[in-house]
This record gives C-alpha cells, sequence and structure tokens, in this order.
C-alpha cells in the first residue's frame, strides 16, 4: 500500500515549512511536496498606512534580509515621488544592500549549510550544526561568524542599527556618511579578502566528493532571473531583467523592472501558502524560474570587480550552457561574498561617496510606484498603489523564495526519488532531501509568519494511516 512520509518541520532554514513525501506500492516516492504553513499577510497589514512609512514598515517583514526590503520599498516611493535619486545617495544603498548580502549569505553557508558541507550529509545530527562545525574545524566556524559580523557591521555604521534601520527613505538615504565611518569600513576588508579567498579555494577542491549530491540536488533545466546592468555585469540594486534559458540562451534582456507583470504571473497551490511565481509567457507550471546566486551567475555576461570575475569565470565553466545544479547555490554565494567585499570597496573609494547631497525631496507625483532589486535569496518585488491622501490602497510583493517555489517542489522530488526507497527511514536520506531545500536558502520570514518553535518528527505511515516507523530529534 502507498505511505507518507512528513518532515516537520524543515530544519536549519529561516521560517517554518514541511516536506510531505507519498510513497508508492512498490516502496519508490510517486510525489513530494514543500509545504509552507505560515500565513503571509504583510500585503494586508499596510493598507491605509501612508506611502512613506512603506520603507520602515517593509524592513520589519525579517530580521535577516530587512535591507532588500528597505531597498525595494525605497525604490518603489521614489517611482511614487517621481524623483532621480542623488548620485551618493545611490552608492550608499547599494553598500548597505552588498553588506546585508554578504552577512545573509554567511549565515547560509557557514551557520545553514556548512554541517552538511564539512561534516558530511550522514554525520551525527546531533552534532551537525555551527557547534560540531566549531568543534572539528574551528578557523571556518570563526571565519563564518566574522564574515557576517562584517556584514552587520558595515549596516549598523552606515545605519545606526544591525536590524531594521529605517536609513532608507523615499528619495534616497536619511543622513550622509562620514569620512571616519568610510575609514572604519575600509579598515575590515583585508581580513575579510582572506577569509572568503580560502574558503572558495576549500569549496572548489571539495567539489569532486559531492557528485551524487550535484546531480541529483534540484539538477534540471530551468528559466533563471536576474538583475543585470545595462552591459549584463552582476547588479543587486539597480538594473533591468534579464531571463536565460537552460542553455544559458537570452530569452528576455534589458526590461524595464516595471514591467513585470508583463513577465510574471502568480500562482497559489492549496497545500502552501507561499505564491509560485512562473514566467508567463511559458506558462504555469512551465514557466518555472530560479533567481538568487546561482540565477545571477547564470544570467550575467561577466562582474565588474576583477577577482570575482575570475572566480565566475571558472564557475561557467562547471557547464557548457547554464549551471543546472542547485548545489552549486553554495559556490555561487561566496563568489558574490567577493564581488560585495570588492564592490564595497569600490563604491567607498568613489570621489562622491562624502557628499551631502543624499536626499530628493518632492510630493507624491504618481499614483504607482514599482521597487525591484536583488535580494540576498533573489530578484525581489514590491509594488504599491497610492490613493490622493498619500495612503496605500493596495501592495503586492513577490518574494525571491516564491520564485523558486516551484524548483524546490520539483528539488525535493529529484533527490527524493533517488534517496529513498524502502520502508525504513534513514536520517542521512531525510537530511538530503531537507538539503536540497537549504541550498535555496529559503526565506520564510519574508512571505510568512513563524511563531515559536517545533521538534523534527518524522513519521512514516501507510495508506491506511497505519504507523510504520517514527523518528524524532
Amino acid at each position: 500500500m502507498g505511505k507518507t512520509i512528513t518532515i516537520d518541520p524543515v530544519t536549519r532554514i529561516e521560517g517554518h515549512s514541511k516536506i510531505t513525501l507519498k510513497l508508492d506500492d512498490a516502496g519508490h516516492v510517486s510525489d513530494a511536496r514543500f509545504h509552507v504553513t505560515q500565513f503571509r499577510g504583510f500585503e494586508k497589514f499596510c493598507e491605509g498606512r501612508p506611502f512613506y512609512e512603506m520603507p520602515a514598515l517593509m524592513a520589519r517583514i525579517c530580521g535577516i534580509c530587512p535591507v532588500s526590503h528597505l531597498v525595494a520599498s525605497a525604490k518603489a516611493c521614489d517611482a511614487i515621488l517621481a524623483v532621480k535619486i542623488p548620485e551618493t545617495a545611490a552608492m550608499l544603498r547599494q553598500v548597505l544592500n552588498l553588506a546585508q548580502m554578504i552577512q545573509s549569505h554567511a549565515l547560509s553557508y557557514f551557520y545553514l549549510s556548512s554541517p552538511d558541507l564539512l561534516l558530511g550529509f550522514d554525520s551525527d545530527p546531533a552534532k551537525r550544526n555551527i557547534f560540531g562545525v566549531l568543534e572539528k574545524n574551528p578557523q571556518d566556524a570563526r571565519d563564518g561568524v566574522r564574515l557576517r559580523r562584517f556584514g552587520q557591521q558595515v549596516i549598523e555604521t552606515l545605519a545606526d542599527k544591525r536590524i531594521h534601520p529605517a536609513w532608507l527613505v523615499p528619495g534616497g538615504v536619511d543622513q550622509a556618511l562620514t569620512a571616519d565611518k568610510r575609514d572604519l569600513v575600509l579598515s575590515w576588508l583585508p581580513e575579510c579578502y582572506e577569509i572568503v579567498g580560502r574558503t572558495l579555494e576549500r569549496t572548489k577542491q571539495s567539489l569532486e566528493g559531492f557528485r551524487e549530491e550535484i546531480r541529483t540536488f534540484a539538477n534540471f533545466p530551468s528559466l533563471f532571473m536576474g538583475l543585470t546592468t545595462a552591459d549584463d555585469k552582476l547588479e543587486m540594486t539597480d538594473g533591468v531583467l534579464r531571463i536565460v534559458d537552460a542553455n544559458g540562451k537570452v530569452v528576455v534582456d534589458n526590461a524595464d523592472p516595471s514591467t513585470y507583470r508583463e513577465l510574471i504571473g502568480e500562482a497559489v497551490e492549496p497545500d502552501s501558502y507561499l505564491k509560485s511565481p512562473y514566467f508567463k509567457p511559458a506558462g504555469y507550471p512551465g514557466g518555472m524560474l530560479r533567481v538568487g546566486p546561482l540565477a545571477r551567475m547564470n544570467v550575467i555576461d561577466g562582474i565588474d570587480t576583477p577577482r570575482a570575475n575570475e572566480e565566475w569565470a571558472e564557475f561557467r565553466s562547471l557547464e557548457r550552457g547554464a549551471v543546472l545544479s542547485s548545489f552549486h547555490y553554495h559556490y555561487a554565494r561566496l563568489i558574490e561574498i567577493l564581488f560585495g567585499l570588492e564592490k564595497i570597496d569600490q563604491l567607498l573609494h568613489h570621489p562622491a561617496i562624502l557628499s551631502k547631497q543624499v536626499r530628493a525631496h518632492a510630493r507624491p507625483n504618481n499614483f504607482e510606484g514599482i521597487g525591484v532589486s536583488e535580494a540576498p535569496r533573489g530578484t525581489l518585488i514590491h509594488h504599491y498603489r497610492i490613493d490622493e491622501n498619500g495612503l496605500i490602497e493596495w501592495a503586492n510583493l513577490i518574494i525571491a523564495t516564491g520564485f523558486n517555489n516551484l524548483a524546490m517542489n520539483r528539488g525535493i522530488l529529484q533527490a527524493a526519488r533517488h534517496y529513498i526507497s524502502s520502508q525504513e527511514i534513514h536520517e542521512g536520506m531525510l537530511n538530503r532531501v531537507e538539503a536540497v531545500i537549504r541550498s535555496f536558502d529559503p526565506c520564510l520570514s519574508c512571505s510568512t509568519h513563524a511563531v515559536g518553535a517545533m521538534p523534527l518528527v518524522v513519521e512514516l505511515r501507510d495508506a491506511g494511516g497505519r504507523l510504520l516507523d517514527r523518528k524524532a530529534r
């Protein structure tokens, strides 16, 4: 008889979710679903609020990537004001967004995924965490803490708060950068360059040992989307949308982000509160998109910082077309950390970075505004409409994790079919299915609210509901 395995909750991710695996009569996986189990409500919460409050309100969506929401929200408000923000403000927004990307990627790689990568997917689950990494590889654990601390310190130095800063405002930023703060940030960079350099080398050397995971962790053709510069280089804060297919062929190029509704549709499934955006011309679910570090490495033609560009070229040599395995999200994050360090270095040496002109002032000139930026996990869209009093009438948020929803579901199905084929539950098998989700680094708090904590309980039941096996941790 058919059976169901439930992993509830998925561990070492941001937020709460569960995975359901259905086995057929022969014990083979016939279906797999990633369920996001909390309600997503920020679009309704903000209705009736003044539009200029939106950046600070939207930063409260998440404590891991508040700056991404600040950036996208502030850009949507810029569009409502119909202003072009000062050059210095645009650069300072870039620095803040890159700092958040660095700290978030460090959290994902070192805290959440390195226990698998450094200790092994089949290692003791009691030690398969950052403390286990600290015990076996103390340098790696310290490196992760330092890189994350750097990103948070930069955010605090510029915006006065590490979490939920309100420094980004409609029209620019709230306060100019001082020379002392600039020099302090620059003084931290050499140590961080060393850390990411040795981590990249170790990661590249280890890839041969993960051939099976690379082959089975969401490794399939899909579309990839991200922002690029006008000349198709890596861009995190401003830019145009680009979509490529599995062969690396450009499907959409230089698309104005404000036209996203022509490109992106949104679907919902009955077993999840997470939306499933897709590429409209290809339909649903055929228009499956992936976003985030892997997608950004696939959609660009280069990186405008030298060391990261060299690493990107080596990364792209993994495949003849686009790099398809979602296992390589980990590798791509390290390249983006290196890019972030180099780009912050460049921006802080720009002659205009200390200008006092950091905000454009205006009253609303449009009733609608769209802001798009790259969050650590991928493309983020904020879309607002206001009334004649400047109050929010309607808001739509498309979160990067949502873009990856279809790929995450297909990815756990691929991994489960490869690793699970018997009635007995092996913890290492289930950990690999979870690890597919961790490779995407979903931020469910961005799209839902999670309250409290739950232990992991895995139950194997037959079609009649009879308990066959149970594991807890």
